[in-house]
């Protein structure tokens, strides 16, 4: 069993009986994407919503091309796609205090931007973790489906 460590703006695929783990969720939204029958996950640490048509400097980072590279690279290691599921977790407002027109809401329009490409692929949704004003640090495992969530004073939770 490997532990394997997605960094920001990163992402990556894994079977069983490896861990995927992303730390230091604020804003950015960690997309856990995950083939309950084939036991093959991926992770992808996503910072932004939208490429711009800028995904070519490194498309882990924005939401439109990180999941469709994501899915691609599981399909890579066997996994079917009509047997795909997904959880999110992060898309954080980290600013508390402070206007949200002043901070663009980046956490909110990250988790809205996954949710509208998971949707278009056709990948559903079964769990997420997202919003609120803490960060997360996230481990999935790809033998069970769990996405343990760490967080410091709102403790810990399996989705």
């Amino acid at each position: 069993m490997a532990l394997i460590t997605v960094g920001m703006a990163d992402l990556n695929v894994a079977s069983a009986p490896d861990i995927l783990t992303t730390l230091g969720l604020g804003s950015c939204v960690g997309v856990v994407i995950y083939d309950k029958l084939r036991l093959i996950g991926g992770l992808a640490h996503i910072m932004l919503p939208s490429s711009n048509g800028h995904g070519g400097q490194n498309r882990a980072k924005f939401a439109d091309t990180a999941i469709i590279d994501l899915m691609k690279k599981m399909e890579q290691l066997g996994a079917k796609r009509n047997a795909l599921i997904s959880k999110l977790a992060g898309g954080a407002h980290m600013f508390a205090g402070t206007s949200a027109k002043n901070v663009l809401r980046v956490g909110e329009r990250n988790v809205a931007a996954c949710i509208q490409i998971l949707n278009f692929l056709k990948i559903p949704i079964i769990a997420n973790d997202t919003g609120g004003n803490y960060g997360r640090t996230i481990e999935f495992y790809t033998q069970t489906g769990e996405l343990k969530i760490k967080t410091i004073g709102h403790g810990e939770k399996i989705i």
